[in-house]
């Protein structure tokens, strides 16, 4: 069995390309990372050491890597003899990955079982923007028949890395892999580590509305209160209350919008506090906030919840506060934040919202984002 990974970064490594690894594929990364890339085809092996409970170390052999912007055909030759094609690139860069599996499903032999095509990133149904992307760049889109394409949710912190550990990288132990079953019948690919589920909906929207919106909310208010560490800031009790005020709105949506257990989405709440706060897995403020732009978009961690809010006529108000705060992130060596500056300065306060957080005039959330814009702003 062969899989082709896109992104060779630590969650590429430590996480998806483990998976699979363990699941008896050959890995072949894709990366346009030529240093990156370099290294992982000069090296037989990489170690993925665990933290917390039920920790392991792994060692992943049996892969070979390519880059996949000076070797697009060999990228694209290995996609039409493979079982999965799977990415962690980031839900922007999908656009630029999809022409190759496009091509490659193109040169897929009529005797090989359908393609299975699952982007494995932090944004809600981010194979079907995938997918989309992929029908555009085919020469005949009834050869999308060709591949089955899963949206997934994946849930594992990856925190920044020592600068001498090389290719290797440490995670944490626990993590969650689900994919949606209907697309592939009866056949649903071989990963004995992710788990198959008939409407991913639930967990998609559970673990951004909770681990990615509670990590980016301490990031944001760790970043003001002059924190530089993740574990110093959800160890800064007034940090964790607003991180645990945030994960109060978000699970009163959760629980009305898909019938979750209260008690049982207030367990999971816990045992993410708990997971932020691992010293082991200790990361910086700046990091975990870089690309404040997308974070604060429409169908985001932020805005996404706190919309839907709004549209039921519940409360959002620790939400809104955090996007007010995420407005100071102030990071030069992030690009995003730099347009983000930008932006406050040449733009009205109503401008900003529609721009950046896709909210129109007249939705019942929009004025209290403008607010708190305009109260930064002044």
């Amino acid at each position: 069995m062969k899989a082709v990974h896109f992104g060779a970064g630590n969650i590429g490594r430590g996480f998806v390309g483990l998976i699979l690894h363990k699941a008896g594929y050959e890995v072949v990364f894709a990366d346009v990372n030529a240093e990156l890339i370099d290294s992982l085809a000069s090296t037989p092996s990489y170690v993925v050491t665990e933290v917390g409970d039920g920790a392991s170390v792994w060692t992943v052999d049996n892969y070979r890597a390519l880059n996949s912007a000076t070797h697009e055909a060999d990228v694209v030759a290995e996609i039409a003899t493979a079982n999965i094609v799977t990415t962690a690139v980031g839900p922007n860069i999908l656009r630029f990955v999809a022409p190759l599996i496009a091509a490659a499903i193109a040169q897929r032999s009529a005797d090989l079982p359908p393609l299975a095509v699952m982007a494995c990133e932090n944004a809600i149904n981010a194979t079907d923007l995938l997918k989309a992307e992929v029908v555009k760049a085919l020469p005949d889109a009834a050869l999308a028949e060709g591949a089955v394409f899963a949206n997934t949710a994946v849930d594992r912190i990856v925190p920044g890395q020592d600068p001498d550990a090389g290719l290797d990288v440490t995670v944490e132990s626990f993590f969650e892999w689900a994919i949606e079953s209907t697309p592939f019948g009866a056949a649903t690919p071989v990963i004995p580590d992710a788990h198959f589920v008939d409407d991913l909906a639930p967990y998609i929207e559970r673990k951004l509305f909770t681990v990615n919106t509670g990590h980016a909310t301490a990031a944001y208010h760790g970043f003001a209160a002059g924190v530089s560490s993740m574990s110093e800031a959800f160890s800064t009790p007034a940090i964790a209350a607003e991180v645990r005020a945030v994960l109060a709105e978000t699970k009163a949506l959760l629980v009305a919008k898909h019938d979750f257990d209260p008690e049982v989405q207030q367990a999971y709440i816990d045992k993410n506090m708990v997971r932020f706060a691992n010293p082991e897995l200790s990361d910086t403020v700046d990091r975990v906030g870089r690309q404040p732009l997308r974070k604060l978009g429409r169908n985001e961690r932020f805005v996404g919840p706190a919309a839907e809010l709004a549209e039921r006529g519940m409360p959002s108000d620790a939400l809104v506060r955090t996007m007010g705060v995420a407005l100071a992130f102030d990071v030069p060596e992030d690009p995003q934040s730099v347009e983000l500056q930008q932006l406050l300065t040449s733009l009205p306060a109503e401008s900003f919202v529609a721009q950046v957080s896709g909210l129109e005039e007249g939705h019942p959330l929009f004025a209290d984002v403008v607010a708190v814009v305009r109260a930064h702003q002044s």
